[in-house]
């Protein structure tokens, strides 16, 4: 049974991908994450001993320390940062029972310098569907923190090579469309992210980003709102702020709501 300051593996994989979701932070040594380089979904790593560095940045959110068997170091910093008054739980049995239990792990090689967040990413401008659906899956399940430009198209590839910008969603680049799946499907391939709500959500974005509604019933409505938002909002980073909550609320259907019906008008009533 988890202690008082302790989160189960099973309970925090429920709150990952929330816009609620505490803020994850490893504090692993390097041997033992060196030996399984992969961060749990939306982690960052941390030396253990310069916890207090994060402060500013943890102000406000619930936080959840991670080592490899969730004992000293874990519980330690996690110790620290409720001193401060911060709202800090240690993962109970740290990575080692994460591993354990199967659960999805982001592998870093995919992504140089995801352990310490703040990827900057470029994309066309005026975005729908797949880049919106992409930094949602960014911002919740790999890095919180991460920044999205939108540019004019011919000029993608120049503004990733000038500002060191990880270029997504156009025309031969790594982070995009393969075959008939689009760049969602993609992302959840590197990051190793297959979960049944993320893959049901998956099929709804791909439907409407490759106007194949017959795959799926939803993707009808999630193209209307697409194009509703990108129709209220001049500015793309205005837009992308106001329409992650949509996705919010997608992967939630996605999750444990799929199965809901509408009962109304009530066919039992004569």
């Amino acid at each position: 049974m988890p202690g008082p300051t302790e989160i189960t593996p099973d309970n925090l994989m429920r709150r990952i991908g929330l816009p609620d979701a505490p803020r994850l932070i490893d504090v692993r040594i390097d041997e033992d994450f060196d030996a399984a380089p992969a961060l749990i979904p939306g982690a960052r790593r941390q030396v253990f001993s310069q916890i207090e560095a994060l402060l500013p940045d943890l102000a406000g959110s619930p936080v959840v320390v991670i080592c490899q068997k969730g004992l000293k170091l874990s519980q330690g910093a996690a110790a620290i940062l409720r001193s401060h008054g911060l709202r800090a739980e240690t993962l109970a049995g740290g990575a080692e029972a994460w591993q354990a239990r199967g659960l999805p792990m982001v592998p870093v090689a995919v992504l140089p310098g995801v352990e310490a967040g703040g990827t900057l990413w470029v994309t066309r401008q005026r975005p729908k569907i797949d880049r919106i659906a992409c930094p949602w899956l960014i911002r919740r399940f790999v890095d919180r923190d991460a920044r999205f430009l939108f540019v004019a198209q011919d000029q993608v590839a120049l503004v990733a090579d000038r500002f060191g910008a990880i270029p997504f969603d156009i025309e031969d680049v790594f982070w995009s469309h393969r075959g008939e799946r689009c760049s969602f499907d993609m992302m959840l391939d590197e990051f190793c992210l297959h979960t049944e709500a993320l893959d049901r959500m998956a099929g709804v974005i791909r439907a409407a980003d490759t106007n194949r509604h017959d795959l799926a019933p939803e993707a009808a409505g999630l193209l209307a709102l697409s194009v509703g938002y990108s129709r209220q909002y001049r500015d793309d980073i205005a837009q992308l702020e106001a329409t992650l909550p949509l996705y919010d609320s997608l992967y939630r259907w996605a999750r444990d709501g799929f199965e809901e019906t509408h009962d109304w008008p009530n066919p039992g009533r004569g």
